[in-house]
Parts: C-alpha cells; structure tokens; sequence
C-alpha cells in the first residue's frame, strides 16, 4: 500500500477531530498548501496544530455557548497547476467565506498567495490569523487581519545587528526568486547597507528553475565574505548548502537562514551534513528546556509529543494558538458574526503558550504581537533543537557564538 500523502493525512485528521464537533459547531477554516508547488510538509504541520487547538477547546469548556470547534479544510494549492498559486488559493478562500460560513480563517502560508487570501477574507469581513505574511500585512491597518507570529522586518535588525557586532561587513547572499525570498533579501540588503554599511553580493536564483549553485556560490566563495547568508526555500535552500560545501565555503563561513526551518533537527541534518554545523537562525522563545511556558504551552506539547512523538514545530504552535483564541473570542463576542468577533478579537486579552497577548492598533502595525526573539546556533553536528546555543541577545545567552574554527563538524 502506498504511502499516504500530506493532504489524505491532513483530511484525516480533520475528518476524526470534527466527529466531536456535534450539530451546531463553530466553523473554522484552514487554507493551507497541502499538495506541489506549494510546502505540503508545512501545511500538516498548520492542520495538526488546528486539530489539537480543537481538542483543547473540547477538553476546555467549548466555544460559544458551549459549542464545539469544527474545522474545514481546504489546499489552497488544489488547482495550482491549471492556473497558477494566487487564483488557486484566492478561490479556495472564497468558498470558506461564502459557501462554508467560517467565522474565521488561518493557515497562510506562502507570501505570494497572502496578499490574495486577505484581500478576499477583508471584502467578506472574514477575520484571519496570517504567519508568514509579508512585513506590511498588518500595516496595511486591516481590522479583519491579526498575526502573533514574526515577521520578516521582525527578524532582520536581529540577524544583522548581531553580524555587525561581530566586525561583519561584507556579506554573499542567495535568494529564491519567490515572494519570501526576495522579500527577505532586500530587507536584509536595505537594513544591512543603512544601518551598518554592509557590502552584499547577492544572487537571486528560479526557484522552479534549474540555477547555476555551484557557480554563485564560487563567485561568492571568490568574493570573501565575513557572512554567508542563505536565502534558499523549501528544497532549494538544502541545494544551497551543498553546493557551499563544495565550493569550500562551509563548513568555515559563518551561515545564516532567515527562517526556522533548522527547527526540524532530524531532516536538517540528514540534509545538511557538516555543512550545518555552526548555521545560525532567528526563532521564538521557544523549546521544550524554556522556563517561560505557559499552563496551555505544556499542554499543547504534551499532546502533540504523545501524538507525534516528537517536540512541535513552531508552526504547528501558532495554529494551535490560533484556534484557541477564536475560541476565546467568540465566547465573549455579542453574537456568532465575524463583526463581533472582530470587536471580541480587539477588546481581550488572551492566554497563550508565552503568556497574555493582545490585538491592538499601533500607529505602525494593527493586531500585530510579535513573540521576543531570539539567535539560534547549531555548534556541533547532529544537535538537537533544544541543544542548539542562544547566542543573542546577551540577556537572553545561553552560551557564545563560536566561530568557525572552535566548531564541532564530527
């Protein structure tokens, strides 16, 4: 028998949570990839976390009126193939909003389909909990929009700020030319060149095309940097990384990614070799040794352990969170419409896996709560997670940046 794909084992997951739903349930949707182009491994993650988010609100109390969550779920990668990522996932959302009657949405994921799937959930007054949206989603000042995730602009001034310390001052970079990547990369390049003068050399690279690795990187090799920075995604940004091995770039350059995905230890190291060693990463407060964790957090990890058999990634975290607060929210809100659901979202505060947060309009960000964060290295070959160093800030340190010399690639 073959093996189950990321969307079966998602719908399953879904189908045996909503059997628990009773007959008036609150309806939540999932838009999420769960299928090529799209990272499907991300999109289980975010439904396996909004399926435990419905199991601790069952075990809690309920929703509105003592209602039970139920979740519908839809690949926002379904006819990706046919006519391209933004209608696949733009149409996807519709449905949610008007044939499905959600109160509310999350699962985004890729920054090229979010602006998309917000612009449709803000024309039906649907509120959604965006994660890896781009920096200016909550500065767009949408009342239907909130994210407790990090942003990209989040992440930048802590990557940079610590290299600068270090006496970094030129910098080779790679990105993919999808929304994400080249996001990133020209946030690194503007923060970079203004607050610090940095010097990048930089190459953007097809994603879905068939680039030249070895030869950026041994022109960035030839260029000397003091920082290599690798701007790859899903798939690519393990090409990345051998094809620096083999220009003699790693291990003995210091690497940065700008998203967490080394989180995922087991993979990071069948994928990455000694090539890994010392790769530096910003995340959340987040592991299973920080004293910070909330009553829900545990719970949350203690499930997801007994489930999975493994510590939960981050991203199943925030979706967990997310279904949570919906709960929450609708418990308080006049009635079951998104309107007063959105009013609920922007008058409460509410319990997470870090402790109480709240949506509030800054005069930069609306609904925006970032987590602090923090710089992550990996100092020895086959770490775990949990044993990767906190390296900065220095109030948050749980041992020094090593450089490359003082690594462990054995």
């Amino acid at each position: 028998m073959s093996e189950l794909s990321h969307l079966e084992r998602a719908q399953a997951l879904v189908r045996d949570v909503n059997k628990d739903a009773g007959t008036d349930p609150l309806k939540i949707g999932i838009i999420t990839p769960l299928s090529e182009p799209g990272d499907a491994t991300a999109g289980e993650l975010v439904t396996r976390g909004a399926c435990l988010g419905a199991e601790y609100v069952r075990e809690h109390g309920g929703a509105r009126d003592n209602r039970q969550i139920e979740l519908v779920l839809y690949d926002d990668q379904a006819t990706a193939r046919t006519e391209g990522m933004f209608r696949s996932a733009a149409g996807q959302m519709a449905k949610l909003a008007l044939v499905d009657e959600v109160v509310a949405v999350m699962g985004q994921w890729h920054l090229r389909t979010t602006p998309w799937v917000v612009d449709i959930a803000t024309k039906y007054d649907v509120p959604i909990f965006v994660e890896n949206g781009y920096s200016e989603i909550t500065a767009q000042k949408r009342r239907n929009v909130f994210r407790h995730y990090f942003s990209v602009q989040d992440r930048v001034p802590l990557m940079l700020d610590f290299a600068a310390g270090l006496g970094i001052r030129k910098v080779g970079m790679v990105c993919a030319d999808t929304a994400f990547g080249l996001h990133t990369g020209d946030t690194l390049e503007r923060y970079g060149s203004a607050k610090h003068g940095m010097e990048f050399l930089r190459f953007d690279f097809e994603q879905d095309g068939t680039p030249d690795y070895p030869g950026m990187l041994g022109k960035i090799r030839d260029y000397g940097p003091d920082l290599l920075i690798n701007g790859g995604v899903i798939r690519t940004n393990y090409r990345i990384f051998e094809a620096a091995v083999e220009a003699g770039l790693l291990p003995g350059t210091p690497v940065m990614v700008p998203f967490s995905y080394p989180l995922r230890s087991n993979d990071f190291w069948r994928l990455t070799g000694e090539g890994g060693v010392g790769t530096i990463w910003p995340a959340m407060q987040y592991r299973p040794s920080w004293p910070g964790m909330t009553d829900i957090g545990r719970w949350f990890t203690e499930r997801y352990r007994e489930r999975y058999g493994d510590f939960p990634p981050d991203t199943a975290l925030t979706h967990f969170t997310d279904v949570t607060v919906v709960a929450a929210a609708s418990r308080a809100a006049r009635s079951d419409g998104r309107e007063d659901l959105i009013d609920a979202l922007e008058a409460m505060e509410f319990p997470t896996w870090r402790g109480p947060i709240r949506y509030e309009r800054g005069p930069a960000h609306w609904h925006h709560t970032c987590p602090e964060l923090v710089l992550l290295q990996y100092q020895k070959r086959d770490q775990g997670f949990d044993e990767s160093a906190i390296i900065y800030p220095p109030e948050k340190a749980t041992a020094e940046y090593l450089p490359s010399a003082a690594l462990d690639t054995v």
